[in-house]
């Protein structure tokens, strides 16, 4: 945890199963405000997982995660809008306009009949425009999702997660299905989200060295486990053999 900074977000004690077998073992860590966490490790490590327990969309069987001391299961109607979910494949409407995507980042905070009919105030509009802006996409704003290159798409996800003004971001390989350029621009972005507006960020990746230049910490995960928790400037040669054995640490360095 960045010293001197809060914790945001704990993880305490989570163990998670499927099918009787354990994909999460009893796995704790904070998350300060500003600090962006980078999840590593092999497929099959438990990152989505993970990361869908923090967001609530999954149960554990133990332990808990909690943002400012509440248990995230505890959160109801607009207090979810604190977690903001960006997702590999975007999760974008594809009919809808740019704008319009980003406005839904905006249903936890507005009555449900202005959601349902698109309703939004001029205040709620001018707030999805400079969330665009940020993401260097307001000259998209009227353009249909599906029409947008994938790295676009992705920046729209990452202003549809800031209009909901969340205190915490958590990321599912954000930039896997990316080119080397777009993901670095993404990470780019989150990283400095996450240090600007005093986000907590937790972003699971399988690139080390992306990890490595725009995280503030790196947690290594081996079968559900965190095996690892360093700051990202010693994050070296060693720390990843223990994360991916010998030889695809050397593969992924």
């Amino acid at each position: 945890m960045t010293r001197g900074a809060p914790a945001t977000l704990e993880v305490r004690g989570v163990h998670k199963q499927y099918g009787g077998k354990s994909v999460l073992s009893s796995l704790s860590f904070d998350v300060a405000r500003g600090e962006f966490l980078a999840l590593l490790g092999p497929s099959g490590a438990g990152k989505t997982t993970l990361v869908r327990c923090i967001a609530g969309l999954t149960v554990p069987e133990r332990g808990e995660i909690r943002l400012d001391g509440v248990n995230v299961l505890e959160l109801k109607g607009r207090e979810r809008r604190r977690i903001a979910v960006v997702f590999q494949q975007f999760n974008l409407v594809p009919r809808l306009s740019a704008l319009q995507n980003v406005l839904a980042g905006r249903l936890g905070h507005v009555p449900s009949w202005r959601g349902v009919l698109r309703r939004f105030t001029r205040k709620d509009q001018l707030l999805a425009l400079e969330c665009l802006d940020r993401v260097g996409l307001i000259d998209r704003a009227r353009q249909r999702a599906d029409t947008l290159s994938g790295g676009q798409q992705q920046r729209v996800a990452i202003a549809r997660a800031l209009a909901q003004q969340p205190d915490v971001i958590v990321a599912d390989e954000p930039i896997a299905s990316l080119d080397p350029q777009s993901s670095a621009g993404i990470l780019e972005l989150l990283r400095d989200i996450s240090r600007n507006d005093g986000v907590a960020l937790v972003c699971s990746l399988h690139q080390l060295e992306f990890a490595r230049a725009y995280a503030d910490r790196i947690a290594g995960m081996t079968a559900g486990a965190v095996v690892v928790d360093v700051p990202a400037g010693q994050f070296d040669d060693s720390v990843a053999t223990r994360i991916y054995g010998l030889g695809l640490a050397s593969a992924q360095a």
